[in-house]
């Protein structure tokens, strides 16, 4: 995990998942899982696999594979597609928008946070591709949750890691996994579809507003979960 600044604690916080809603990863995480299950011989159709990923890869596996398999080979496929994803390093970069809405949350008055469940190069590669880490205060990593979402760990350690209380924060995700997450800690959730998610899907979910992308939510920010999140807080 990486903490917040020394005096950099701030009243609320915007907590943003990455893969999907700040990097446009999905297709290559789904191809990367597709093919480490084929090495392994398991056959499964990439819409389920897209329809899984956001969640943390044992859960994939629980989801995705036959319940009386092997588990011994689980650990080889999930560095399979650790392999085949890294492969894909290079070709990642930034959903449009991103860096500048991170900088706005962060120059609104609210610290940011990046609640991932992402192995830690994995993590270090996509904030790279963000390129805005003066302006993200926090971010975790998958070593630490004990669980990966849907449960909500990951939100858990990115909150305490910026000192700030559920009650304060907004979520921003692209996957139902996300919003479920979100929903455990009564933290309002915003849903981007630029993961490949529907909006439909996502509002059911329990996402309480749906942009296209961090370039939409940044255009639509005042009126916005995080502008009236901001908003509360320059009042206080």
């Amino acid at each position: 995990m990486t903490p917040a600044p020394p005096g950099g604690r701030r009243k609320a916080a915007v907590l943003f998942d990455v893969d999907g809603t700040l990097v446009d990863s999905v297709y290559f995480h789904t191809v990367a899982w597709w093919q480490a299950f084929r090495q392994a011989g398991y056959d499964v159709p990439m819409a389920s696999i897209h329809r899984s990923v956001g969640m943390g890869g044992d859960r994939i596996l629980d989801k995705l594979l036959p319940a009386d398999r092997d588990t011994g080979g689980d650990s080889t496929i999930m560095a399979s597609h650790a392999a085949v994803f890294s492969a894909f390093w290079p070709s990642l970069g930034a959903l449009d928008g991103a860096r500048e809405l991170l900088e706005r949350c962060h120059d609104g008055g609210l610290a940011v946070a990046l609640a991932s469940s992402a192995r830690e190069r994995d993590l270090e590669v996509l904030r790279t591709a963000i390129g805005a880490d003066s302006f993200i205060d926090a971010a975790t990593s998958s070593a630490d949750a004990k669980e990966s979402k849907p449960a909500p760990d990951i939100l858990v350690a990115a909150l305490d890691a910026v000192g700030v209380h559920a009650s304060d924060a907004v979520y921003v995700g692209d996957a139902v996994w996300d919003i479920y997450a979100a929903g455990k800690l009564d933290i309002p959730a915003i849903g981007l579809t630029c993961g490949g998610t529907s909006a439909a899907e996502l509002r059911e979910a329990g996402a309480v507003e749906i942009y296209e992308g961090p370039r939409a939510l940044l255009e639509n920010l005042p009126d916005s979960a995080i502008g009236r999140l901001a908003a509360r807080v320059r009042q206080s």
